[in-house]
């Protein structure tokens, strides 16, 4: 019942900081403000390929304000889209979640659901493509057992388990699971275990625990990215086939940024990565 990630949510003290940063590294455009009174928030959404970003500052007490006091800027919310939402709605609430709905968005965050989800669903919109990113396709889930975790996604949403795809990676130090809604798109929660506890993703998992981790985009345009991330010290590894754009750069998210089909090498479907002689 799901067919894209097509928004991610951040916590931050200062959305128009953010915001900036968004604009000045991806040419991010903004696309509106409004507040979500189930988050105690105020919201700032840019677009970002034809993906959203959404900025959340506390407004007062609620639960954008406890997790910023608890952790500063950080990657807050998957947003999912449905091209069904109420049915979606129905079937979470046949399996014992409650969502709270607000303008269009069924919220699922633990802050505001009992055993809830970091993630917001909406109804599957068409946007036109803005800034230096395609899409975003990707939120990483850390998880105790990235397996069963990864069953129950299956079951609460609808999913498909034979188009799941196993991931392992000994350089970064985790194995899991890629959650792919469509055979033919990438998009997907990438549920993962850490397994180094000596890497970056290890040590992060034992402060933090089970929560989420960092987002990726599909760009036709990574070189661009990589000479805008240098001449701006944004913090960053990686080179023009595909970068990571660090937390610091974008005011508490790490993004990473693929080039055009360059993940299907490690999504099942090697046969559809594009040759290129970037």
């Amino acid at each position: 019942m799901l067919t894209r990630v097509d928004r991610v949510q951040l916590a931050v003290p200062d959305r128009q900081v953010v915001g900036r940063l968004w604009e000045s590294l991806l040419d991010a455009r903004h696309d509106g403000e409004t507040r979500v009174d189930a988050l105690g928030a105020r919201c700032s959404t840019y677009r970002l390929g034809d993906s959203c970003v959404e900025l959340l500052e506390p407004d007062g007490a609620g639960a954008v304000g406890d997790a910023v006091s608890a952790r500063g800027a950080h990657l807050f919310a998957a947003g999912l889209a449905t091209p069904a939402l109420d049915a979606l709605v129905a079937r979470l609430r046949s399996k014992g979640f409650e969502p709270v709905l607000e303008r269009g968005h069924a919220h699922l965050h633990q802050s505001v659901v009992r055993e809830g989800l970091p993630a917001v669903v909406s109804e599957a919109a068409t946007r036109e493509a803005e800034g230096l990113a395609d899409f975003i396709y990707e939120v990483t889930d850390l998880r105790h057992d990235a397996s069963a975790t990864a069953s129950r996604y299956a079951d609460l949403f609808g999913l498909d388990e034979s188009r799941f795809v196993p991931i392992e990676s000994k350089q970064y130090g985790y194995s899991g699971v890629l959650t792919l809604f469509d055979h033919a798109r990438l998009d997907r929660l990438e549920v993962i275990t850490p397994t180094d506890p000596t890497k970056t993703m290890g040590r992060f998992f034992a402060r933090l625990g089970e929560t989420l981790y960092m987002c990726f985009a599909e760009s036709g345009r990574t070189a661009e990215i990589l000479e805008r991330a240098q001449e701006r010290s944004a913090p960053y590894t990686g080179d023009a086939s595909g970068l990571f754009l660090h937390p610091a750069a974008l005011g508490g998210v790490m993004l990473g940024v693929s080039r055009r089909t360059a993940a299907w090498q490690w999504s099942g479907h090697p046969e559809r990565v594009e040759r290129t002689n970037e």
